[in-house]
């Protein structure tokens, strides 16, 4: 039988326990040991009234664009919340950000009409930019503190562009004194990151220390550039980093990563592949570091003033 391609690696995997499944899963399928230490977590927004607000005209807008799968279940709460259904979203075009939110919208009953090529605000920009803006109303659902690149120059084209906050990401409450011993001790092979938020926060674990310091002998993997660039600006080194920005397009890189060191020495690798496969899970527990309300679900419906 042959060896599995991540035999014998231990990778550390920063994003939401919600969410870190699909990635620990992929990691042992290739004979990994994945190792859950989640950085952020996904709360419901700490005031709804802008979202029902926007919900409520819901038939004056031209275009919903959705830049995370996480404001998708938010927004459908809050929807039927005000007593409306997504029949109430069938006159909009709808953009999403990657193929994972596009999946998650069509389960739901809503068609997508842009999907672009890149999955990243960026992305968006370039595809939008072929459909012509200049005067639509364009509503954008999203974390409380994300990017404002697509907003301002959605604006800067021409359109009315209100961003409301349908969901928070939190840093959780986490122990984080046994990924500490084992980065000390060089037992950690890689460490993931998913997006700027899970690099921001695991950093703060470590009181600000740069993380090429923190790191040891341990590579750094990011899903895209922009995870890239904050990793780098908090002192890391970026071994890993996948072209289309996307779990499997990690999971592809790191097996490439490894296949290469194990032959030359280190080196940055950019790879791609189609985002979303999950695969089936290991036959053992994964360890998990525990977080404060870890598995709970959120409830999007109840909130607000």
């Amino acid at each position: 039988m042959a060896k599995k391609p991540l035999a014998g690696t231990r990778i550390v995997v920063t994003r939401a326990l919600a969410q870190a499944g699909s990635l620990a899963q992929r990691i042992e399928a290739l004979g990994g040991e994945a190792i859950e230490l989640p950085t952020i977590e996904i709360e419901p927004a700490k005031d709804f009234s802008a979202l029902d607000a926007a919900l409520a005209r819901i038939e004056s807008y031209d275009w919903l664009i959705f830049t995370s799968v996480n404001g998708i279940d938010p927004l459908l709460a809050r929807l039927t919340h005000i007593g409306k259904s997504v029949d109430a979203l069938s006159h909009l075009k709808i953009a999403a950000v990657g193929a994972q939110t596009a999946t998650r919208l069509a389960a739901a009953g809503i068609s997508v009409d842009l999907v672009p090529v890149r999955y990243q605000a960026e992305g968006l920009l370039d595809a939008l930019a072929a459909e012509g803006v200049r005067g639509k109303r364009v509503l954008i659902p999203q974390a409380a503190q994300a990017r404002d690149v697509l907003p301002v120059t959605l604006r800067q084209w021409g359109a009315k562009v209100d961003v409301v906050e349908a969901y928070r990401t939190v840093a959780p409450v986490v122990d984080s004194a046994a990924i500490k011993r084992r980065l000390q001790a060089g037992e950690i092979d890689i460490v993931t990151f998913t997006s700027s938020s899970t690099a921001v926060n695991f950093a703060q674990l470590f009181d600000g220390v740069a993380l090429a310091e923190i790191m040891g002998k341990a590579a750094i993997a990011c899903i895209g550039p922009i995870t890239a660039k904050s990793v780098e600006e908090l002192g890391g080194r970026v071994a890993i980093m996948a072209r289309e920005f996307t779990i499997d397009g990690l999971v592809t890189a790191i097996v490439e990563y490894f296949n290469s060191t194990r032959r030359i020495s280190p080196a940055k690798h950019v790879l791609s592949q189609a985002e979303g496969t999950q695969s089936a899970p290991s036959d053992g527990p994964r360890p998990v570091i525990p977080s404060k309300g870890e598995g709970s679900k959120k409830d999007f419906s109840l909130r607000s003033k």
